[in-house]
């Protein structure tokens, strides 16, 4: 399956990077159900949040019975606290297929599956191999950033911070992987745009 697919995206005359990103757009197409349905529960959960409270204070001293009366009212609005994992945990098997295309034989050698250590290893730091990468990443920590301050207000501070994952997961990863992230995080903060009003993803 890896080479047959990695025989499709390389016989495009040399646009592997467009045959990428044209991948990850049909990936995020695909998605798209499961991100309106965590755009959906993003909505129940500020509806209800004034609910949950009073639920805290009232079961403060008993947390099985406080689990229980949220697991409650979760299901009888149709959701549930981990509606918003959805989008990213699909994703994995897609970025753990375009990580065995970067280090395929065919493209392992080509700067798209290199990984920036080796590049500067390779090319120096002053270099347009190192650029490339340079730009990548910070164009996803940009994006990384606005979607940081567009969460929902509210949400634990740690939480802020998983967006900067997808920064050093780029500065680890073969340059391949780093492009799906930066498409996929640029259609991530488009969707939150669209999907999610603004008392939803003011910032905190």
């Amino acid at each position: 399956m890896i080479d047959s697919f990695v025989m499709f995206i390389t016989g495009f005359g040399g646009n592997t990077a467009l045959v990428i990103v044209l991948f990850t757009l049909a990936v995020r197409l695909l998605l798209l159900p499961l991100s309106i349905k965590q755009a959906r529960a993003a909505k129940i959960r500020m509806r209800l949040a004034p609910r949950m409270q009073e639920l805290q204070k009232r079961h403060s001293r008993d947390p099985e019975r406080l689990s229980k009366e949220m697991s409650a009212l979760y299901a009888k609005e149709g959701t549930s606290p981990f509606a918003g994992f959805g989008p990213a945990l699909a994703q994995m098997p897609f970025l753990w297929l375009m990580y065995q295309v970067a280090t395929h034989p065919l493209i392992g050698t080509d700067l798209l599956g290199r990984h920036l250590a080796a590049v500067v290893a390779q090319y120096g730091l002053i270099s347009w191999p190192v650029l490339a990468f340079a730009g990548v990443i910070v164009a996803i920590a940009l994006i990384a950033w606005y979607t940081s301050r567009r969460m929902e207000a509210g949400q634990f501070k740690i939480l802020k911070l998983l967006p900067y994952g997808t920064v050093i997961a780029a500065a680890v990863l073969p340059l391949a992987a780093g492009i799906y992230l930066l498409v996929s995080t640029a259609w991530t903060a488009g969707e939150r745009r669209v999907l999610y009003p603004a008392s939803l993803s003011a910032a905190t």
